[in-house]
């Protein structure tokens, strides 16, 4: 039950991630998302995994957060009709994990644990997360170097 709860708080603060306007609000959405995908990793055997998309979000945060603060505007109120509607938004998308179920008729892996089928199947999403994170944090750096060459 908790892991269905983490999933569908997951789901939530990814939506909460995608359609909040302001870049903050967003970030700290995006905050949520990367701490309950590590809990999830870490309550379902995976702890290494759990501890890499740990150090992965935290890296990304705080380069986001800090261009966030730096780039933007002071950030308007959000409405609170917004919000719930986008948390209700999450909470329908999460309906479907809760009430259906998917099985197939042959377990491939089978013979295979949580944890290595994470890192052996996973390993190119993970260097490409690596690279995204690389790539805004070059991207950022340019933009501020630039803002701050035209300032003088």
């Amino acid at each position: 039950m908790i892991l269905e709860l983490i999933s569908i708080g997951l789901v939530i603060s990814a939506c909460l991630t995608i359609f909040l306007d302001e870049a903050v609000y967003s970030v700290l959405a995006l905050t949520g998302t990367f701490l309950l995908t590590a809990l999830l990793y870490a309550l379902s055997g995976a702890l290494f995994a759990a501890i890499f998309q740990f150090a992965m979000g935290v890296g990304t945060l705080a380069i986001l957060f800090l261009s966030g603060e730096m780039l933007s505007k002071k950030p308007p109120k959000i409405p609170k009709e917004r919000l719930l509607s986008l948390v209700a938004v999450g909470a329908l998308l999460s309906l479907p994990m809760l009430f259906l179920s998917v099985s197939s008729p042959m377990n491939v892996f089978s013979d295979v644990q949580f944890e290595e089928a994470l890192w052996r199947l996973r390993a190119g999403d993970v260097l490409l997360q690596g690279l995204v994170v690389l790539t805004v944090s070059v991207g950022i750096a340019i933009f501020l170097h630039e803002k701050k060459k035209g300032e003088e």
